[in-house]
């Protein structure tokens, strides 16, 4: 405690005495009474004030004027463009990507021009936001790899705004609605919308269902051991020739799959055109649940033989 007292004792010249503290209010009083007793020295001091006031004013309304010519020049270029990429069938995640990127990268621009009415040097600026950026870039790094995961997926084209796909990572899938600057939105069947950062997408294995024009149902369906197989075949050919979404032309695939614990696992395999996969596939399923009933034709429940010995 003693060595504290000490050494504040010892720095007492840099803290401001109580009598500078009075001087200094004293002379504060002395300019407010001078100036009361000549308000000419007010006067000529608010007359000196104005000029920079309304050239302040000038440049902030030049400057809001530049902002609303500016935003509309910024709408109208973008919305050009949009047209003009339309008109030339490009994709539609390229212009859900490439559109915002522009309309950013022109605001910041309008915002430079915008700093030079008010006597802001840009390149000050340009040196401030790009020490500024590295920080900022540590920060979001992650949104970053998003950015960067965007660009992979417009350029690799993995998948495209309209396809079904499923991330296989976390098992999200959906219609592919709409490819943003940092997400890729997926629309499910049940109209849930799924957000997935770009980055996951671009780094991760998926599986892009609707890209290919045609699927092939692949079915086991399970009948008795007791159930013959050649009829068991000829009625599953029967019900799957019968489905309407088959593509002509195509080969149906009626096997013996493999040997159940309980039943005869039999494979049913055909080709249907990609949008029409699952109203085929649940229409399959219950047609040859009909066929197999009116055969006789029975799938077996799980069973379990037990021997007791004595």
């Amino acid at each position: 405690m003693g060595g504290n007292i000490s050494a504040l004792a010892g720095n007492t010249s840099a803290i401001p005495s109580a009598t500078e503290a009075i001087e200094a209010l004293n002379s504060a009083q002395e300019g407010l009474q001078e100036m009361a007793k000549n308000p000419d020295l007010l006067h000529a001091w608010l007359q000196g004030l104005i000029p920079g006031l309304l050239n302040f004013a000038f440049q902030a309304l030049i400057a809001f004027l530049v902002y609303v010519l500016g935003s509309r020049m910024i709408r109208g270029i973008t919305g050009m463009i949009r047209r003009s990429m339309e008109r030339a069938g490009t994709d539609e995640g390229v212009r859900q990507f490439v559109i915002p990127v522009l309309k950013y990268s022109l605001y910041i621009l309008l915002i430079f021009i915008i700093m030079g009415f008010f006597g802001i040097a840009t390149t000050s600026a340009v040196a401030v936001l790009g020490s500024a950026g590295v920080a900022v870039g540590l920060a979001v790094q992650g949104s970053l790899s998003n950015f960067a995961g965007g660009v992979l997926i417009l350029l690799l084209k993995p998948f495209r705004v309209g396809e079904y796909i499923i991330e296989d990572t976390n098992k999200n899938e959906g219609t592919v609605s709409e490819i943003s600057i940092f997400y890729t939105k997926l629309l499910t069947p049940d109209n849930r919308m799924i957000v997935v950062p770009n980055g996951m997408l671009s780094n991760s294995s998926l599986t892009n269902v609707s890209h290919m024009d045609r699927r092939r149902i692949d079915l086991t369906v399970p009948v008795s051991y007791g159930t013959d197989i050649r009829t068991a075949k000829e009625v599953l050919y029967a019900a799957a020739a019968k489905e309407p979404a088959r593509m002509p032309g195509e080969d149906i695939i009626v096997v013996l799959d493999s040997f159940g614990d309980s039943a005869l696992n039999m494979g049913v395999k055909l080709w249907v055109a990609a949008a029409e996969y699952w109203p085929a596939r649940w229409r399959l399923l219950e047609n040859i649940k009909y066929a197999l009933d009116e055969n006789g034709i029975t799938i077996p429940f799980p069973q379990l033989d037990v021997q007791l010995k004595q």
